[in-house]
Parts: structure tokens; C-alpha cells; sequence
């Protein structure tokens, strides 16, 4: 039987009760299925007749409730071939910076040696998950560029319409990091040249939606087919939607509006080898679509009492 090997940060990095990673991983070990984590070190390409990869065994356990992990151990080490791969998941989180990059780039050339990668490294590499969000119709007004007059422009146009307040964050960071909600009677100029130079690059700048307050949706694609949605509920006083941060959540149902551009934008990108899509929804539109580690699997499972990484195991 191939197995599945999985491309996964430290363990120490990772929330090791909440991870989706090692929730599929550990899920497909009680499956049957062959499965193995690789770190960055083992990650490596040569073109002197390289065939195989150094994996590593593991083991786990599921807390009594199902879903949340109890445990997740390391065993041995061992080199399996190419051809004993059936897919390489690729599951390093973001920040979508120079090293993720040298990463997708070493996928690229394994791909030529065999290798099967999901999400597929060029699907992760063409369709940044910002921007396939703000390039369909049903998403919020958006721009994405640097601290110059048209991102003055665009903050003015927003206030002409009514907005007083906006939100502006990096282009390439996850778990709502780096976001900031200001106002129009800021030091505007300022305020966005200092986080141009504190994100190394470009920002994005929104229209503040006091909808995120109530919360906002994360729905889980797979193969262009919706698996499961989660409302998330900020603390009170708190306009960040981010379980991380202490959002609450609980099941939900997507709107078919909603549902149907979902489909729509998954259906496209499934061509590139995007097979597992996680959406943030705000306000009934669509606010990012996560491919380069999509997440909250184990709380999307939980709510809808259905588990997930057993569904997408197989499928696959």
C-alpha cells in the first residue's frame, strides 16, 4: 500500500489538541493507511539519482470526545521511495514568505521525480489566498498595493460611501495577525507608510464591516464539494473572527449565494491541483480563500458532528 507522507512545521510550533494536520494524519494511521510527517530538514531535491525521502512514524490518540487530540508522538525514522509515496500533503503554515517559497519550488522538481503533492505546490504558488478571494464579484472592496496616492484615493472613495473606519493588514500572514482597524481621522499617510515598511511590502485595505462583530463563516471544500461550515464569533469588544484569539464557534449553513460562488471559485482552482479549500466569509461574501494549509478541521468536525479528515481521506 502507498502511503501518505506529510510536509509539517515543528511539533513544538504546532497546537498539537487542535491541529488539522495532525488530525488527518493520525486519522488515516487508524484507517489503515500508511502515513508518515517529514520536516523541513528531510525536505531536500539533488540530481544525483535521489529516490527516495526520510520519513518519520508516529503515533496518537483522540480524546475521548473524538476530533481533539490527546496525544501525538514521534517514532522512527526511515527512508521510503518515491514510488511507495501515494501523495505528499503539502502542510507548512504561512507566512507565504521566501522560505515557503524555496519549498514550493523543491515540490516542483520532486513532482517531476513521482511525487503526488496536495495541495499541488503550483496550484499553492499561482493563487494567492487574498487575492482569489478579492477577484470575484461577491467579495468586500479591496486593495492590495503600496502606501501611495491610490491607496489614499481608494480610502477616500471608501469614506464617500459611508465608511468612517477600515481595516488594513499584510498580504501573506494567517491567524489574523498583523491586522489593524483605523479610522479616517488618523495620520493616514503615516499610519501606512510604517506598516508598508513593517510588512516588508505590500498592505491590504478594506472597508471596516461591523458584520464581523456577529461573526464570520469558515466553510471547507473538498474537490469542489462543501464538506462543512462553522460560524465564528469574536470575543465581546473584539472584532477579530479568529478561534486562535478566542472566537467562539458553532455550525452553520452557508446561504446558497454564497455556497454557489464557493463551488464556483473551488471548481476553477481544482484544475491547478487545489483540491482542499478553506473559506472565510464575511457579511456574505467572500473575505480569503485558504490553500496553502487550510485549517479548522478539527472544529468544523465538532460542530457538525461529522468527521471531516476521515471524509477527505476518502475521497481522496
Amino acid at each position: 500500500m502507498k502511503g501518505h507522507v506529510y510536509f509539517i512545521d515543528p511539533l513544538e510550533k504546532l497546537n498539537i489538541r487542535k491541529d488539522s494536520t495532525l488530525m488527518l494524519a493520525l486519522t488515516g494511521l487508524k484507517m489503515g493507511l500508511e502515513s508518515y510527517v517529514i520536516f523541513s530538514s528531510d525536505l531536500y531535491f539533488s540530481n544525483q539519482n535521489q529516490e527516495s525521502l526520510r520519513v518519520y512514524t508516529f503515533a496518537g490518540d483522540f480524546s475521548k470526545e473524538g476530533y481533539y487530540l490527546e496525544s501525538f508522538v514521534l517514532g522512527q525514522s526511515k527512508q521510503i521511495s518515491f514510488s511507495q509515496v501515494a501523495y505528499l500533503h503539502m502542510r507548512i503554515d504561512p507566512p507565504f514568505d521566501s522560505r515557503y517559497l524555496r519549498f514550493l519550488w523543491v515540490l516542483q522538481e520532486l513532482k517531476k521525480k513521482g511525487l503526488v503533492v496536495l495541495n499541488d505546490s503550483q496550484g499553492i504558488l499561482l493563487h494567492n489566498e487574498k487575492l482569489a478571494a478579492y477577484s470575484h464579484p461577491l467579495s468586500h472592496a479591496s486593495f492590495v498595493g503600496g502606501a501611495g496616492q491610490a491607496a489614499l484615493d481608494f480610502l477616500k472613495n471608501l469614506k464617500q460611501q459611508g465608511y468612517s473606519d477600515f481595516i488594513l493588514k499584510p498580504l501573506d500572514l494567517y491567524q489574523g495577525m498583523g491586522v489593524q482597524k483605523f479610522s479616517w481621522n488618523d495620520d493616514l499617510k503615516k499610519l501606512l507608510e510604517d506598516k508598508e515598511h513593517e510588512f516588508g511590502g505590500m498592505l491590504v485595505l478594506q472597508p471596516y464591516i461591523k458584520a464581523v462583530e456577529s461573526g464570520e463563516l469558515r466553510s471547507i471544500y473538498f474537490d469542489g464539494e462543501h464538506l462543512g461550515s462553522i460560524i465564528k464569533v469574536p470575543p465581546s469588544g473584539s472584532y477579530l473572527a479568529n478561534i486562535a484569539q478566542g472566537a467562539t464557534y458553532a455550525a452553520i449553513e452557508p446561504s446558497t449565494a454564497v455556497a454557489g460562488i464557493c463551488k464556483s471559485i473551488a471548481t476553477e482552482l481544482q484544475k491547478d491541483g487545489v483540491r482542499l479549500i478553506a473559506y472565510d466569509i464575511l457579511d456574505e461574501k467572500i473575505s480569503e480563500v485558504n490553500v496553502t494549509c487550510p485549517g479548522l478541521l478539527v472544529e468544523v468536525s465538532k460542530a457538525c458532528k461529522r468527521d471531516l479528515a476521515q471524509e477527505i481521506l476518502q475521497r481522496i
